[in-house]
């Protein structure tokens, strides 16, 4: 196994595992947010981003940090733009993430139960769980092409 196969295995597998993680999320977690009212609401917020980040920060670390390595120098098999596009998504990621979701999540912990929040956030969430759901399906289509 060469180290070109473990980058784009490393960056297969974040990706796809931050795609599984967000549909979750966003089909399941979020909008039981709307049911969660009344007292321990805010620390409910609260305690859900702290787990969160210790789940998806290792995953989008290593995302990132493979996925601007494979821009940077594009194995064999992988054109520059497809690279550069994965590179792309990444950002634009990490910009929605954040830029809208913590946010809402800050206002959530602050303020508690807001309904126009729990809908913005479920709203905001689709765009990134598509750009995930590409970000996945990319790096496994790298994986292929580079083998």
């Amino acid at each position: 196994m060469t180290a070109t196969d473990v980058l784009l295995i490393a960056q297969a597998v974040a990706s796809g595992a931050m795609a599984g993680l967000i549909w979750f999320v966003q089909i399941v977690h979020y909008p039981l947010f709307a049911r969660v009212t009344g007292p321990g609401e805010r620390a409910y917020a609260a305690e859900h981003q702290r787990r969160t980040a210790g789940v998806v920060i290792p995953f989008m670390l290593v995302e990132g940090l493979t996925s601007a390595a494979v821009a940077a120098a594009p194995p064999p098999g992988i054109p520059r733009s497809l690279a550069v596009a994965g590179f792309v998504l990444v950002v634009l990621l990490w910009a929605s993430t954040a830029l809208v979701q913590m946010p809402l999540h800050g206002r959530l912990g602050r303020e508690g139960h807001v309904p126009t929040v729990v809908a913005t956030l479920v709203r905001s969430n689709w765009p990134r769980t598509a750009l995930w759901t590409a970000r996945a399906l990319l790096g496994a289509w790298m994986l292929g092409a580079a083998s």
